[in-house]
């Protein structure tokens, strides 16, 4: 649990991180690394790996959301001063954040194989096993 608050508080941080490096005012712009696109792809490649993390049961619905806020994200720097609105960064920026979203979900998925057999086994009998005082009919049907 204190993980995933965690992980949620950095996706948040970094989306607030490149909002405001996107349409903040020129000084706090920081200069380019690894270019421009190098730089846009990195951000938003991390923004993708840590909302994935961040909330893998809601993967496809955020990563949605993240391209279409990239868009709006995009589309709002037509009025910021010395900013220009491309249709190239749009898409360098949405596929690095897709390409964070599937980095999630590899990784998810490399951590349940790792994860002991035995362990599974228990999760998937647990998850099976009626809890104490249910009657439903549903249970009724497992116990025979």
């Amino acid at each position: 649990m204190v993980i995933a608050a965690l992980l949620r508080l950095v996706a948040w941080l970094l989306a607030a991180a490149v909002t405001l490096v996107t349409l903040g005012p020129e000084d706090v712009r920081p200069y380019p690394v690894l270019g421009q696109q190098g730089d846009h792809a990195l951000a938003f490649l991390l923004i993708g790996i840590f909302f994935g993390l961040a909330y893998p049961r809601r993967r496809w619905t955020v990563s949605a959301v993240a391209v279409a806020l990239i868009g709006l994200l995009e589309f709002m720097q037509l009025w910021v001063p010395g900013r220009h609105a491309r249709f190239e960064d749009f898409v360098v920026d949405a596929l690095s954040v897709c390409f964070g979203f599937a980095g999630s979900a590899a990784a998810n998925w490399m951590m349940a194989q790792l994860r002991p057999r035995s362990r599974r086994g228990a999760d998937l009998q647990a998850a099976r096993l009626p809890k104490a005082g249910d009657t439903s009919a549903a249970v009724a049907d497992q116990r025979r």
